[in-house]
C-alpha cells in the first residue's frame, strides 16, 4: 500500500476576501493609529445609538401621551420632587427624558447629513466629469458658478437656499417638507468641492491611452465617464465625502440652532442646542451640555476619521 504521509501537501485556498482585507496594508495602518481606531469606535458608537434609538430609549419623547410636565427641569441622577422619578441625564422644560431626545435627535441629525452629502457627491462628481470631459464653454460656466460660490461662506449660501425653497413650499407642507428643503439647501451648498476634484482628475485621465482606446472601440462618452474616468476618482471622493458628513452635521446643527432647519415636531440636536440655551441661566445646564456635548463627538470623531482617511489613501504618503 502506498504510504499516504509521503503524498504531495494539497494546495492551499485561496483567502477569502475578509482575510485579504485583513492582510491589507489599509487595515495595518488602521490598526497602528490610536486616533482612528478611536474616531472609528465613537463613530460606531453613536450610529447605532441612533440607529436602534426606539430600543434603546427609555421612553419616546415625542409621543405626547408619555409625557408627565410633572417631571419637567428635573436634574440628571436625581429623583423628582412630586413623582419621585430619576432620569440618567435629567428633563428638560415639558418633562422629556433629555437622554431619548439625543437618541430621537441624533438620528434626524444623521440622516439629513449622510443625505446632503449623498446630494452634494451625486450633484459634485456628475458637474466634475461633465466639465473636465467635454471642457469648453460647459466647463467655463461650471467652474464659474463654483468660483462664486466659494466666495460665500456655506452657511450663507445653505440659508439662502433653504429659505427660498420654503418659500415656495406651501404652507400647511412646511413642517412636513423642513426636513427635505434642510438636505436640498445643505447640499446645494456643498457640492463644489466634489465637481472640482473630479474635474482634475478627469483632465488627467482623459488624455491617457486607456480612455483613447475606448473612443476608438466606440464607446460612448458618458460610458467612458462613468466606467473609465470615475473609478479613478474615487478614493478622493471618499476621503471628502466623509469630511463632509461632519461639517454637513454641523451645518444642519447651525441652522436648526437659528431656527430655520428641523421643525419642533422632528427636532435634531441643533434644535435641542436651541432650546436648551434659552435655560441655560436660569440653572438648567444639563439641556444644553448633553445635547452639545454629543453633537461635538460627533462632529469631531467623524472629522478625525476622515482625516486619517485622506492620509491612509494618499498615495505619496506611502
Amino acid at each position: 500500500m502506498a504510504d499516504l504521509s509521503t503524498s504531495a501537501p494539497t494546495k492551499p485556498g485561496r483567502k477569502g476576501r475578509w482575510a485579504r482585507f485583513a492582510d491589507s496594508d489599509f487595515f495595518y495602518s488602521f490598526k497602528r493609529s490610536p486616533v482612528a481606531v478611536v474616531s472609528f469606535t465613537v463613530t460606531m458608537l453613536l450610529v447605532l445609538s441612533a440607529v436602534f434609538a426606539p430600543l434603546i430609549a427609555p421612553t419616546n419623547p415625542f409621543d405626547p401621551a408619555s409625557l408627565n410636565l410633572m417631571n419637567g427641569f428635573t436634574p440628571p441622577m436625581e429623583p423628582n420632587a412630586f413623582t419621585q422619578e430619576s432620569f440618567l441625564m435629567g428633563t428638560d422644560d415639558q418633562g422629556r427624558d433629555v437622554f431619548s431626545t439625543i437618541l430621537y435627535g441624533m438620528r434626524i441629525s444623521l440622516f439629513v447629513g449622510a443625505a446632503a452629502v449623498l446630494f452634494a457627491m451625486v450633484l459634485g462628481i456628475f458637474l466634475g466629469l461633465v466639465s473636465g470631459y467635454f471642457g469648453g464653454w460647459t466647463e467655463t460656466i461650471i467652474m464659474r458658478i463654483a468660483d462664486v460660490q466659494l466666495t460665500f461662506p456655506s452657511i450663507l449660501v445653505a440659508m439662502l437656499i433653504f429659505g427660498i425653497a420654503k418659500g415656495f413650499t406651501p404652507v400647511e407642507y412646511r413642517d412636513q417638507m423642513a426636513i427635505w428643503v434642510l438636505i436640498i439647501a445643505i447640499g446645494l451648498s456643498d457640492w463644489v468641492q466634489f465637481a472640482r476634484v473630479v474635474r482634475g482628475t478627469t483632465l488627467v485621465e482623459k488624455n491617457k491611452d486607456y480612455v483613447a482606446a475606448a473612443r476608438l472601440i466606440g464607446r460612448s462618452p458618458w460610458a467612458i465617464m462613468i466606467k473609465h474616468i470615475l473609478p479613478n476618482a474615487l478614493s478622493p471622493v471618499l476621503v471628502i465625502a466623509t469630511i463632509s458628513l461632519a461639517l454637513a452635521i454641523i451645518a444642519e446643527a447651525t441652522l436648526s440652532f437659528l431656527g430655520v432647519g428641523a421643525p419642533p415636531t422632528q427636532p435634531s440636536l441643533g434644535t435641542l442646542i436651541r432650546i436648551g440655551q434659552g435655560f441655560l441661566f436660569s440653572g438648567e445646564w444639563w439641556i444644553l451640555f448633553f445635547p452639545a456635548c454629543t453633537l461635538l463627538a460627533l462632529a469631531l470623531s467623524v472629522n478625525l476619521l476622515g482625516d486619517w482617511l485622506r492620509d491612509a489613501l494618499n498615495p505619496r504618503l506611502k
